[in-house]
Parts: structure tokens; sequence; C-alpha cells
């Protein structure tokens, strides 16, 4: 019998060169109208892959975020940020397709989806390197909170069993090296599809911790332990004051952009119902959890601490007597990261494997799949997916390593890219497909909302820029010890 699972190169010379397109053995169910592997995501696991890349370890910083900037415009800003990003990922959902939602030629990612819609190869090369520049470094953003996540379980323990005072120092590169080798492991998987049991595991943790700490919140807040809650940092000069709203602007608008890994999420859709209408769903059910949590993170946080917020909600409860909730709460994190760093990578491996076997088609050691049994088990092996996926694994915990202030330049990364890739581009693309005219009511309302968002891009990267001015100052390279 013929093997109608094409494999990638396969599959760039059907939509290149029309021949068989799509290919005759469709009918026989095992693969889509494109040739790819028949596509079984729904509107839950969709919604897990957003939850997982939305609701991420970030969502600890919303209380800090908010005491900078007080109640009022605290709660402001975060609705404008996550209704604004739903709005936009709204309207991604319908670019997925080519000219047509439904039965349009498929865009697999944002890049695709820009030169369809937006043509020209500038704004197509920047929205390019931007995304996946992003996602890039966002690993080692990861890897580096999930070391200090580790670190912390460590210090709690050590100062539960040498007292408070005690110096409990300890070293990242252990946790930073044993997290590489479980994502070189993982990032063996081929796709998207491979995905939806790391998302849905990912999803759950990250409930989990955010309620943690929503929990202890409103236990402090109950008890009458709370704190004032007035805008923070009543000794700190003006300037400084003014930094830190920036800054906690930049950290709520940060925590919304999950737009850039959307159309991977909506390659993994099944084809029926139209995956335009499931994604939107799939997008409003995790936009309406993702506000739920981020306003009982950051408000009760907020209440519970007031001007003496942490930058992490969990650090506050480090001396409660509920210190195994703190504990298994930074559990969660390490787990949620786990399934959210495969999640947000994943985008990367793609696009590097894709243009390497249209750039080498004839090559059997980028190309060549190979069938593995062991028992009841089988699964393919590329030597070049292996060897490029494990060499970025080895890649991502040296920078971790070498740079322990990477998060303020991952900071100033998403700064510069908020505004015209989580907004800007979706609502440009939006207008092309909708033919809306200029200088109308809704030409001028879209134009509106991109041009507040890009007032908040610009102030989070003049916060950001401050912060990583200060860091440089602080940190030295290679080190290792909190």
């Amino acid at each position: 019998m013929v093997n109608t699972v094409l494999d990638h190169q396969t599959q760039i010379e059907l939509c290149e060169s029309g021949s068989e397109y799509p290919p005759r053995n469709v009918e026989d169910g095992e693969v889509d109208d494109d040739g790819k592997s028949k596509r079984t995501g729904t509107v839950w696991t969709a919604c897990a892959h957003i939850i997982t890349t939305s609701i991420g370890a970030g969502v600890l910083s919303l209380a800090w975020a908010m005491s900078q900037l007080g109640w009022v415009a605290g709660i402001c800003t975060m609705l404008f940020c996550t209704l604004a990003a739903l709005y936009a990922a709204t309207l991604l959902a319908d670019c997925y397709r080519f000219p047509d939602p439904v039965t349009g030629k498929r865009n697999y990612s944002y890049m695709e989806a820009v030169k369809a819609y937006l043509g020209g190869t500038i704004l197509y090369k920047f929205c390019g390197w931007m995304v996946y520049l992003n996602l890039a470094t966002i690993g080692v953003g990861f890897t580096i909170t999930t070391a200090k996540s580790m670190v912390a379980i460590q210090k709690s323990h050590c100062h539960r069993k040498n007292g408070g005072d005690a110096p409990c120092m300890f070293s990242n590169i252990p946790h930073v090296v044993a997290f590489g080798i479980v994502e070189i492991l993982l990032s063996q998987l081929p796709n998207f599809h491979k995905l939806s049991w790391l998302s849905k595991l990912a999803a759950i943790t990250s409930f989990g911790y955010a309620f943690i700490g929503i929990g202890l919140s409103l236990s402090k807040i109950i008890t009458g332990h709370g704190g004032k809650p007035t805008v923070a940092g009543v000794d700190l000069s003006s300037s400084e004051k003014i930094w830190r709203m920036f800054v906690a602007a930049g950290d709520i608008a940060f925590a919304c952009s999950y737009a850039l890994v959307l159309f991977d999420i909506q390659d993994t859709l099944k084809s029926s119902p139209p995956e335009n209408k499931v994604m939107k769903k799939a997008v409003s059910i995790g936009g309406l959890v993702m506000i739920i949590v981020f306003l009982m993170c950051g408000s009760l946080g907020y209440a519970a601490f007031g001007d003496k917020t942490p930058e992490n909600l969990l650090a506050g409860f480090g001396d409660d007597i509920a210190f195994w909730l703190v504990d298994m709460a930074n559990v969660f994190i390490v787990l949620h990261i786990v399934g959210a760093y495969q999640v947000l990578c994943q985008p990367v491996f793609r696009i590097v494997e894709l243009l390497a076997r249209r750039r080498w088609k004839r090559s059997k050691f980028i190309n060549r799949e190979t069938p593995i049994r062991i028992g009841k088990m089988s699964f393919n092996i590329n030597m070049f997916r292996l060897s490029w996926r494990t060499a970025y694994g080895v890649v991502v915990p040296f920078v971790a390593i070498a740079l322990p202030f990477f998060s303020d330049m991952l900071a100033l990364l998403g700064a510069i890219g908020y505004w015209p890739l989580i907004i800007y581009i979706p609502l440009e693309m939006h207008i092309e497909q909708k033919k809306i005219g200029k200088l109308t009511i809704r030409w001028f309302g879209l134009h509106l909302l991109s041009f507040l968002c890009l007032l908040l891009s610009l102030a989070a990267a003049s916060g950001a820029i401050h912060g990583l001015h200060k860091s440089l100052n602080t940190y030295k390279l290679f080190q290792y010890k909190e």
C-alpha cells in the first residue's frame, strides 16, 4: 500500500509545482487538502496551547505591575492590553487562509500570512526576524526562570533547616543543564501535532501556581495582614517612579503576547468545522480565562502586599507557614515552562527545517526519514532534525548561564516587537482582507487602537532600556550563584 503521509519535501514540491495538488489519496481520509497528515486538533487542544503560552510565569509579576500603576491605572491598563490582544487574535484567525478565510490557501506561519496579505519584502522580512528572534530568545528567558524556581526551592529548605539568617547560596548551573537536557529530548517531537498532551499538562500546572498565588494572597487579606494598596515606591524619586510605571505597563502588555504562535496552533485544527471559526472560539475561551486570572493575580496580590508587593508574587510568602505551597507552586512553574518552551520553540524548529529542505532538496541528511521500531512503538528519525535541535538545545542553556541579565534583554525585544507583531500587522491584514476604505469610521477606530498600543510599546521599550542599563552595572558574565 502506498504511504499516504507525505514528507515535508513532497509537500513543498506539490505546493510549488502544483502537480497532483491536492494529491489523489486525499479521499481515503489520511491526509488533508494540502498533502499534510490529517489534522486532529480541536477547540480544546487549541485552548490548551493558548493558555500555555499566555498564562506563564509572568503572571506572578502582575501584582508588582499593579502596585507601580495604582488601582485605576493598573486595572485599566490590564483590561486594555488583554482586550486589545484578544481582538487582534480573532482577526488573525481569519488570516490563516488566503484570500478566503474558509476555502483559501493555508498560511502555515505568521510570515506567510504577512506576505500573502500585505506583500513586499521589507515588512515580510522584518516580521520574520522579529517573530523568530522573540521566540528563540524566550527560550533563554524560560531557562533562567526555571533555574530561579529550583533555586528558590533549595533556599526554602535551607532556611527551614538552618534558620532564616543562614547564608544559603546555590548555583543555577546544575538546574540550567538539567532543564536543557529535558528540552533536548522533548524537542525531538517532530511538530505541534505531537504536543497536545504536553500543552494540557502545562496548562494545568499554570493554573496550579497562579491559583496558589491567588489563594495565599486572599488568605493574607482575609486574616487582616494585607498591605496598604497605594502606588508603590513612595521613597523613590519622581523619575524612578516613572521608569517603574513604564516597566509595569510593559510587563502587562508582554503577558498578552501570544499571537506569535497562533498560526502554528491553528495549523493543528481539523478542517471541519472551518479552522477560523474554531480558532476564534478557542481564542475567546483562552482570552476570557486569561483576563480573569490576570485580574485576580494582579488585584489580590496588590491588595495583599500594597507598597511592598514583590516582583514575584510567590517570593512574598517565603516566611509563611504555607511554605510547602510555595514550593509546590515553584514545581508547577518548572513543569509549565517545560511545556511552554516547546510550544514557543516548535515554530523556530519548523521554519529552519523548512528552509533547509527548500535549499537542499536532494540532501539525504536533511530530507530522509528513517523509520525506527522499538517493540510496539514506531517513529521516524531525521538526522538533520536530530542534530540541529540538539545543537539549539545546547546553545540556549549556555547563553542562560553566560548572561544572567538576559531577562532584561528579553523585555527590550518584547517591547520592540509588541506593537508591530501583536497589534499593527493583524489590524493591517484585517483592513486589507475586508477592503476597509480609508478615512471611514472603522478605519479611524483601528488606527486609533494601533496608535495607543504604539505609545504603550514605546513606553515599555524605554523602561526596558533603563532596566537593562542598571542590570549591566550589577551583573557579571557567568554570575551563577543566587
